[in-house]
């Protein structure tokens, strides 16, 4: 039942579909194929400059996983002890923090932070703290890996829910922000972006809409 909940019941007839036509295992092993980071991973070796990576909003560790594996150390927090106990038996030699992404970093300098649908939890001014926080431990050249709600996700909130702010909703009792490029933009001003992309992830069962956003530290 709790799975339920973190999608819509207008789209359930969508779930049924592919039930029908792929098959309920089919639409389980889709779920796993959510491996975003493995491309940027030669990327993420230059500019981690021999420093722990700082991942926030870990969850579970699957991010924290592949990293790790990559002989790169990582710091990691998330705000759910449970996620926190979870992630630790996955990647036992990780760090890991259970706090708050608004609670001062438990870490000087990284030359690489990943935040994977992490940051869309806060009002407008709140995340603009958070990006400006994570600006400030990173290194020049240093680079943000991020994945954004998109304002097209309406599988996951992005339509009928009690407006908060501009494209910012309490979804099931969770507030929600949902971004579009123009938001994008203007949350990361003065920021290098690298990579912009729009696109869909089956992590969820259901298709996500999401922005993958690549961004770095100017040099002076």
């Amino acid at each position: 039942m709790r799975l339920l909940r973190t999608f819509e019941w207008r789209v359930l007839p969508i779930l049924a579909k592919g039930l029908i036509g792929s098959g309920f295992l089919a639409l389980l092993c889709r779920q796993r194929e959510d491996r975003w980071l493995e491309r940027w991973l030669p990327l993420i070796q230059t500019r981690a400059m021999g420093l722990a990576v700082l991942e926030i909003g870990c969850g579970d560790g699957r991010d924290t996983a592949i990293i790790h594996r990559t002989g790169l150390k990582v710091k990691a927090i998330d705000i759910s002890s449970a996620m926190v106990k979870r992630a630790s038996v996955r990647v036992p030699s990780a760090v890991f923090f259970v706090q708050d992404l608004r609670a001062p970093f438990p870490i000087d300098r990284t030359g690489v932070v990943i935040s994977s649908l992490s940051l869309h939890y806060f009002s407008w001014d709140e995340t603009l703290d958070i990006i400006r926080r994570i600006r400030a431990v990173l290194w020049p050249g240093g680079i943000l890996l991020c994945r954004l709600n998109s304002t097209k996700d309406v599988n996951f909130g992005a339509k009928g829910h009690a407006k908060i702010d501009n494209d910012f909703y309490l979804v099931h009792g969770t507030p929600k922000h949902f971004f579009d490029r123009s938001s994008i933009f203007k949350a990361f001003s003065g920021w290098k972006v690298l990579h912009i992309e729009e696109k869909e992830t089956h992590r969820f069962i259901l298709p996500k809409t999401i922005w993958e956003v690549i961004l770095e530290v100017e040099t002076k």
